[in-house]
């Protein structure tokens, strides 16, 4: 048997590099030869050639656009081609460089050999045929793609994203086929590629942002919260292959906005909780490392988490032991929050930070981990931890193992998973699972008995953090501190933080309805808006007003966030909802004290109005004298 290495690569695709070595390795296996392939793409170099591999091959095929190192290959017989030569004449290129015996040792080579052509038998050829019949459906340019001139004053920029979930050919294929298309027509084009094993030349806010239209081409679920102020056009990969300029001019046809349909606000021709949600999404798009990452493990975890409570706090309906009785619907709702909803919360929280960290090889390792930290006692703790070894021990692994093309699809289904489990569960177990579980039952134990004192300090300094930005970094590691307490069934710092976020927002809508002098004709109309996003518990309402003057509207916010959580912790409410707002005080017992919980929310409220009031000049004198006259 005939051994042969080869090297394929293409400087500008990825793609191309792929199916020249799957259409190498399929058609020398039914020729009955014996060959290992080296792929040089775009992004670097995978399954490479060992040096004992090179000195026992019969002959060196190097199907590439690139320069190579010859030394490698010293005394060696070589073969060159495109990679173009091996995807659409793979059975000949192997019979010629097999069977050319007069190609000598590769210091005596010219730059480059011209291939004859030749045939292969009738039967032979037909074999071959099965094997290389999805060539003909790639993008029609196989060589290297030339550098297109700049795109004419009417060139619109596009970004996009391909998914494939079952491998990696027909995401990067259907990626060549939308960019070849959007050059083609004078469009600038930027295609992320999110494949088995992970994404690849992820799309950064700033793109998104100058883009005019967003191509979703997958076969799976894309997350679109990146896109929501752009136009979204979704489509196949299937479709974008056979059809590029289709699919694009179909884009700008046919694209929508995620929140078109919404109705904008009276005054500023544009829907303000619309806004908030972009600023938010904006906010999630400049997030970067551990910060990121644990934004994603939370965000996944709240669905969870407030169905949860809300089920144990209906089974409270029926009396704080009702669901003692087994078979009881107060039991069964208390199997559903409590036994179930509230156990998947760690395992959820592990995993999609390990999921945010190295994609889909990264989920299965983080649940695991994250039910580990459950069964040891570890609590949130111990599934932040997990969440954040399972990540980077699978992005590790899927870095560091290096398999042949036809086997990549074992690496996020079988191996990653395996391995990175198995790490993260022994380090569970033996190493950080009992010190962060004793960590967890001090800090619990401290909650349980502290004094009143100590409850107003923590409230007052929770409620703070929860103005200090306003739905950003500070905001958020307060929140995910008072939810992760409900899983050991403390719940005082929840409701602090949820009476403490709500206050921002409905202080300054109160402050525009007062003191309209204070504020412009947008200003107030944002006012209406700002009210039911601080009802509804989403503190990001009061963005547009600190933006604008930061200096008068975050220190009345700060001050009226904390009289908030102060007073609450001091009236000893507890919440087992992590979210709601005023919306969930109408349920039994989901608020404790639901009376003087209340009050907390308006005393927070008035502070904030009051220094807003206080703090605030009036806006100049004509938009004064329209804000009289309205």
């Amino acid at each position: 048997m005939k051994k042969v290495v080869a090297v394929t690569g293409s400087m500008t695709s990825a793609a191309h590099t792929a199916m020249a070595a799957e259409a190498l390795e399929a058609t020398a296996d039914m020729l009955g030869y014996d060959i290992r392939v080296e792929r040089r793409g775009p992004s670097g170099t995978s399954d490479l050639l060992s040096e004992g591999e090179i000195r026992n091959a019969d002959v060196v095929i190097l199907a590439t656009d690139q320069p190579d190192d010859q030394g490698r290959f010293r005394g060696k017989t070589i073969h060159r081609a495109t990679p173009g030569e091996a995807i659409r004449h793979t059975a000949k290129l192997l019979r010629d460089a097999v069977g050319d015996k007069g190609i000598g040792p590769v210091a005596e080579l010219a730059p480059r050999r011209s291939v004859q052509p030749d045939s292969l038998p009738p039967r032979e050829e037909r074999r071959v045929a099965a094997v290389q019949a999805p060539a003909p459906a790639a993008p029609a340019a196989l060589p290297s793609e030339p550098t297109l001139p700049a795109a004419a004053p009417a060139a619109k920029r596009i970004v996009a994203v391909t998914s494939c979930p079952t491998g990696i050919a027909h995401t990067f294929m259907a990626a060549e086929a939308l960019t070849k298309a959007a050059r083609a027509l004078g469009h600038k084009i930027r295609v992320e590629t999110q494949g088995s094993v992970g994404s690849g030349n992820t799309l950064t806010p700033a793109e998104i942002d100058a883009a005019d239209i967003v191509i979703i081409a997958a076969d799976t679920n894309v997350a679109l919260d990146r896109f929501r102020h752009k136009r979204i056009y979704s489509t196949s990969t299937g479709k974008a292959l056979k059809g590029g300029k289709q699919v694009v001019a179909a884009a700008f046809d046919e694209a929508s906005a995620p929140d078109a349909g919404a109705a904008a606000e009276p005054g500023t021709g544009r829907n303000l909780a619309g806004e908030v949600e972009r600023l938010k999404a904006e906010r999630s798009a400049q997030r970067t490392g551990p910060y990121k990452h644990l934004m994603t493990g939370v965000s996944y975890t709240i669905p969870v988490v407030v169905a949860g409570g809300l089920a144990i706090a209906l089974s409270f309906m029926f009396g704080i032991d009702a669901a003692k009785e087994p078979g009881s619907l107060a039991a069964a709702l208390m199997q559903i929050g409590g036994q179930s909803a509230f156990a998947l919360m760690v395992p959820v929280l592990s995993g999609f930070i390990a999921f945010s960290i190295a994609d889909r090889p990264g989920l299965a390792p983080g649940l695991i981990g994250g039910m580990l930290a459950n069964q040891i006692g570890a609590g949130f703790l111990g599934g932040l931890a997990s969440g954040f070894l399972a990540g980077y021990i699978a992005l590790y692994l899927r870095n560091w193992i290096r398999l042949p093309q036809n086997l990549e699809g074992l690496k996020p289904v079988l191996i990653i998973p395996l391995l990175a489990s198995v790490a993260v569960g022994l380090l569970m177990i033996y190493v950080v699972g009992t010190p962060i579980a004793a960590v967890l039952s001090a800090l619990t134990g401290w909650l349980s008995g502290m004094t009143s004192a100590n409850a107003v300090l923590l409230g007052l300094l929770l409620g703070g953090m929860m103005a200090v930005d306003m739905g950003g970094p500070v905001n958020k590691s307060a929140y995910t501190f008072a939810v992760g307490l409900l899983a050991s069934e403390a719940y005082l710092p929840m409701a602090a933080v949820m009476a403490a976020g709500m206050t921002p927002p409905l202080g300054l809508a109160l402050a525009t309805v007062i003191a309209k002098n204070r504020f412009t004709r947008d200003e107030r109309d944002a006012g209406k808006a700002a009210a039911v996003l601080g009802l509804s518990f989403i503190t990001e309402g009061a963005i547009p007003f600190a933006a604008k003057d930061p200096l008068r509207v975050i220190p009345p916010g700060i001050a009226g966030s904390a009289v908030a959580g102060g007073l609450s912790m001091l009236f000893g409410c507890m919440l087992r909802a992590p979210h709601g707002g005023v919306f969930v005080l109408g349920i039994p017992n989901a608020v404790t004290n639901v009376g003087l919980y209340a009050l907390a929310i308006a005393a927070g409220t008035l502070v904030t109005t009051v220094l807003v009031i206080v703090m605030k000049r009036p806006v100049a004198a004509e938009t004064a004298l329209e804000a009289g006259a309205s």
